[in-house]
């Protein structure tokens, strides 16, 4: 198909502008005393739709979301099943109006985009619907994000796709969307994007779900079950849970995350099995799964990266590593937009790395110092301390754990460092130690 026809096709593809004109709803509804609405969708797809989601007949007790929720079918029936419901869509709709008058509905509808839900303090939801709102989206990978850090357990997402007649034909081709600049998808300004079907998958797991599901593929749709968390350890382990030796930010090295940045998490570990895929490393940050993208062999041990999972409390949150048929391991701690405060800090004691000298630091050999400071937040880390010598800040290769009230901390002098007596400082959380004289040789 040339470029000619392909743009023929979408500006007549997935539209149905006129029959909903005509027909005036969308859903249709059968209510409490028999009557019938009778919209563009018919009664039984949307039940046929409903049947595939992975998620309880009885919802009680649980708080759904329902984005783009239109005439509100998919808000009303979640609510009828038990749960507490909020409904959400960009324009307010009579239609919606009118239902939750005749069935009493109790749901909280919200006039909102996307992107606004994130500044609107509704809280966590444990299921999100988000139904033909996708490709509506001009930010579709942020949507998403924004989509992950508002659940708890699943997200529901169903988006137009270019290929759902034939996508198993390039299952691993890169994945590719289609970028509507103006009215390319059936005339509308508001269809920004068209994504393939592994395009959607790859997009679901790049925004933070631990493991994401293809429930179903229509000629031109695709629903994707997104899960926020693995599934329950097994009751008999048949492997021994991997020895995770470390959980730092790659960008800093240390272990602070601020959630409004792009961050991965690295990890090292040890395993007695044999070599994982990233398929079989299953990562718990805080409550939530997350998933690798990532893993290989380093010096004897394994190195592995994950999707920092959005969502996460602020403060310390544990990490943890499993297998597929394993327990989890032990945990270490990373600190999610964790603020720092010291008052004091203190240098007490400073040593060559190499001779172990007493306040003294040979550059001409390795120029590596060790030095033992009190005072420090508790979320210090090589990112966010400063050592100064002299005038020249030093390279920090080490941020050791509290032991009796004092943190070792390794750093490397410049090579140009000049000779002499110069004042040592640390620094973190805005304060300053004072000096301390190092014998620079």
């Amino acid at each position: 198909m040339d470029a000619d026809e392909l743009r023929a096709l979408r500006r007549k593809q997935h539209d149905f502008t006129d029959q909903l004109r005509e027909i005036g709803w969308y859903h249709s509804f059968e209510l409490p005393d028999g009557t019938l609405i009778n919209g563009y969708m018919s009664l039984e797809w949307e039940r046929e739709r409903w049947s595939r989601f992975p998620i309880p007949a009885d919802l009680t007790g649980k708080r759904v979301l329902d984005i783009g929720a239109w005439d509100g079918w998919f808000s009303f029936e979640a609510e009828r099943r038990g749960a507490a419901v909020t409904s959400v869509d960009c324009q307010e709709q009579a239609n919606y109006l009118y239902l939750h008058r005749k069935l009493g509905s109790k749901a909280d509808y919200r006039n909102l985009d996307l992107f606004e839900l994130p500044w609107v303090d509704l809280g966590k939801f444990d299921i999100v619907f988000c139904l033909g709102v996708l490709y509506h989206l001009r930010h579709p990978l942020w949507g998403l994000e924004i989509l992950c850090g508002l659940s708890t357990e699943l997200v529901i997402v169903e988006t137009f796709v270019t290929d759902g007649a034939n996508w198993q034909d390039h299952v691993n081709d890169i994945p590719r969307m289609e970028f509507y600049e103006t009215t390319e998808l059936n005339g509308n300004f508001d269809n920004w994007n068209g994504p393939t079907v592994g395009c959607v998958l790859a997009m679901c797991r790049a925004a933070g779900f631990a493991r994401v599901e293809l429930i179903a593929a229509d000629p031109e749709n695709a629903v994707v079950a997104c899960f926020r968390k693995w599934p329950p350890e097994p009751a008999e382990p048949a492997q021994e849970p991997p020895e995770l030796l470390a959980a730092i930010n790659p960008t800093t090295q240390g272990v602070n995350f601020n959630s409004r940045r792009d961050h991965d998490i690295d990890c090292w570990f040890r395993t007695n099995s044999a070599i994982p895929s990233k398929e079989e490393l299953l990562l718990d940050v805080g409550e939530f799964g997350a998933a690798a993208t990532l893993v290989a062999p380093d010096s004897g041990i394994y190195w592995a990266k994950f999707t920092l999972p959005p969502g996460l409390k602020t403060g310390w949150n544990d990490v943890r590593l499993r297998l597929p048929n394993s327990r989890f391991s032990a945990a270490q701690r990373i600190a999610i937009d964790m603020p720092r405060s010291a008052e004091r800090i203190v240098i007490a004691g400073v040593r060559d790395s190499l001779h172990s000298e007493a306040d003294c630091v040979n550059v001409t050999e390795s120029g590596y110092l060790s030095c033992w400071v009190k005072g420090l937040p508790e979320n210090a880390d090589r990112g966010n301390l400063r050592l100064w010598l002299g005038d020249a800040r030093m390279a920090i290769t080490f941020a050791g754990e509290p032991i009796e009230g004092r943190r070792q901390i390794n750093a490397k002098a410049p090579q140009d460092c000049p000779k002499g007596e110069l004042p040592l400082r640390v620094e973190c959380a805005g304060v300053m130690s004072e000096p301390v004289a190092v014998k620079v040789t």
